[in-house]
């Protein structure tokens, strides 16, 4: 079968949901063999898939970053650079600020253009994995010691729906959409394995405390009303006025990452 865009792009999804999900390595996925297949096979779709290029190489440089390797990781992330990665705001994520002194990092970071529609947006994606993240902790801090049977999905803010003027910020979407999947599906995982404990309690010795796991399942359906209506509410509302005229990103150093 042809590769095409949205074939590929499922492709760098389940790469990256694998990294998030078993770390660098996970077992029986060779992620930097796929990546580099995905920047092949992107760069033959011509401009169409340039993005997807951009996206495998940022993920390359990403890898090699955090595996020590700079001397890599800068080549690909220059390679990103010269295919349309603009994200500004993941240059200042703690992996990456160890290199803000490289002048080799500082040259391909100068060449970056971005809209300040596209940075707001860039923002806003960078913030949703941050708070997604900390609810994907807190709620299982909040199911411990739960007995009901139910399954909880985290809930997840809507992904903009704006053209966006420059491809790069399809990257981050992406990278927003696996952070989703992966922690909806280890959540899934642990009410899986935790409804099987509270099975075997009725099974084996009828110890489960059925008024209990009854106040437990209105308990977690009541936090999940409000996460729900919490991540509707931070859905990306893209300001009135901003502009989309293509300006250098903001200074190297001058991004707070969002926490």
């Amino acid at each position: 079968m042809a590769d095409t865009v949205t074939s590929l792009t499922a492709r760098v999804h389940d790469l990256q949901v694998a990294v998030m999900t078993h770390g660098l390595t996970p077992r029986g996925v060779d992620v930097v063999a796929g990546l580099h297949d995905i920047v092949v096979r992107a760069s033959a779709l011509g401009p169409d898939g340039r993005w997807l290029v951009a996206s495998g190489h940022s993920g390359l440089g990403g890898l090699a970053i955090a595996q020590g390797q700079v001397d890599q990781g800068l080549l690909h992330f220059d390679a990103a650079v010269v295919n349309g990665f603009n994200d500004c705001v993941a240059f200042h994520m703690p992996l990456v600020r160890p290199l803000h002194h490289d002048p080799r990092f500082r040259a391909l970071y100068e060449r970056m253009r971005v809209t300040p529609a596209d940075l707001d947006e860039f923002l806003w994606l960078h913030r949703e994995i941050q708070i997604i993240a900390r609810e994907a902790q807190q709620a299982t801090v909040d199911n411990i010691g739960r007995l009901d049977t139910g399954v909880s999905l985290l809930p997840q803010a809507p992904m903009p729906t704006r053209e966006p003027n420059t491809p790069g910020v399809l990257i981050t979407r992406l990278d927003l959409a696996a952070t989703q999947t992966a922690l909806r599906r280890a959540a899934v995982k642990a009410d899986f394995q935790r409804n099987a404990g509270n099975v075997s309690l009725s099974l084996i010795d009828d110890s489960w405390d059925y008024t209990r796991a009854r106040h437990d399942a209105w308990h977690a359906d009541d936090l999940d009303t409000r996460r729900e209506q919490a991540a509707a509410a931070r859905a990306f509302v893209e300001r009135p006025g901003i502009g989309t005229i293509l300006i250098p990103c903001p200074p190297l150093g001058s991004i707070v990452y969002p926490s």
